[in-house]
């Protein structure tokens, strides 16, 4: 019997987070164990308990939380990942990772994971066009991280403009293809 493929989901705070949800049932449908780390900003939209409930995995929001085990959660959980997918990715998410800068959970795991990473940005047209969030993404991608990229739509703040999550279906079969 094969090996169940293991998908971290790193969930940030945008108000994309709900389509979060939906990533992990798919995911979880199509047969991937899927272990949620969130940024503590993405606790202020969502809760933990929502994302535990529907991949009924322990959901990792901190750095210093009491362990389950002597492992150092960060490493445990990058050498478990067979891919890391951050969806939502904020532009905080992306700039942290492009600059090397390790100061929660999920920017030390996606520094010490040597899985594959799927970044799907959501955020605002004008942070997304952003010159220095351009050039972030630019170097992600130069250093092989994958891309789905932001669709055109209505933004959270009423606007018309590019910054859209991705639709679900790209996510998973992109995610899918990588794994």
């Amino acid at each position: 019997m094969a090996k169940t493929k293991n998908i971290i989901l790193g969930v940030t705070a945008s108000i994309a987070i709900y389509k979060a949800c939906d990533i992990l049932r798919r995911l979880k449908k199509d047969g991937f164990s899927v272990t949620v780390v969130m940024t503590p900003e993405a606790q202020n939209l969502m809760s933990r308990v929502v994302f535990q409930s529907l991949s009924a995995n322990k959901v990792y929001c901190g750095m210093f939380e009491p362990a389950d085990n002597w492992g150092i959660e960060h490493i445990s959980l990058a050498e478990k990942a067979d891919l890391v997918l951050l969806a939502p990715a904020t532009a905080n998410i992306i700039g942290k990772i492009a600059g090397g800068i390790c100061d929660d959970l999920l920017s030390c795991m996606v520094c010490a994971t040597k899985a594959p990473v799927l970044v799907c940005p959501a955020m605002n047209e004008g942070m997304y066009k952003n010159k220095f969030v351009q050039e972030n993404i630019k170097k992600l991608k130069n250093a092989g991280y994958k891309f789905v990229e932001p669709r055109k739509g209505e933004l959270a703040c009423g606007q018309i403009g590019i910054g859209c999550l991705a639709e679900v279906e790209n996510i998973v079969k992109e995610a899918k293809k990588l794994i």
